[in-house]
């Protein structure tokens, strides 16, 4: 059985030692013409597209089953916890953001399916940091007795995938946050946004 993923120490990353992020320092003037400073981080992974990444709603429909979308579920070192997530993944160099969509969906689901709608370029922590994203939706059509497909992880991804009737995600999350998972906020707010435009509209 394997291990509980589990942190082993934390310390100080040197800029000459980081791969992924580097820290900025911002000198901006603000709306009353005053020298302010920021303090950012930013990824060094941006490739032609502009995008760092994208996250994936998927809607899968079959001929008797409801609605019903895809979460996945992995441990993140710097939460120290297990979280509760979109499907998603940085853009790879000459890529589009549309054509990693799909391929991240495949990757980390085993689903394929096609993409239905891709949001503009948004951000999530403007606050802290310069990344960005962009939302898919990717629709799977299933037909009676299609076998669950396997994923395609890469060496060193532990992901495991539930697929949840949309009707059901809210709950799911909310019981999944009792369990002591920590849920994402680009997968809550979709949830809350279904559940809100069910409950009180």
């Amino acid at each position: 059985m394997p291990q509980a993923p589990k942190i082993v120490k934390v310390e100080e990353l040197p800029a000459s030692e980081a791969k992924w992020i580097e820290f900025q320092k911002i000198s901006w003037q603000d709306q009353s013409g005053k020298d302010r400073v920021w303090e950012a981080a930013a990824r060094k992974t941006r490739g032609k597209s502009g995008v760092d990444a994208v996250a994936i709603t998927t809607i899968i429909r079959h001929p008797t089953r409801p609605p019903s979308t895809i979460i996945i579920l992995q441990y993140r070192p710097p939460v120290d916890a297990v979280c509760v997530e979109l499907p998603a993944g940085l853009v790879d160099e000459k890529e589009s953001p549309s054509d990693a969509s799909v391929r991240e969906l495949h990757e980390e689901t085993g689903y394929k399916g096609k993409l239905a709608f891709i949001s503009p370029t948004i951000v999530s922590d403007p606050g802290l940091s310069t990344a960005n994203m962009q939302l898919a939706m990717v629709e799977v059509n299933l037909k009676e007795g299609d076998e669950e497909p396997e994923q395609a992880l890469e060496d060193g991804e532990f992901i495991e995938r539930v697929v949840v009737p949309i009707d059901e995600l809210y709950d799911r999350l909310v019981k999944y946050d009792q369990e002591g998972k920590t849920v994402d906020a680009r997968l809550w707010h979709w949830a809350a946004g279904w559940h809100a435009a069910k409950t009180m509209l």
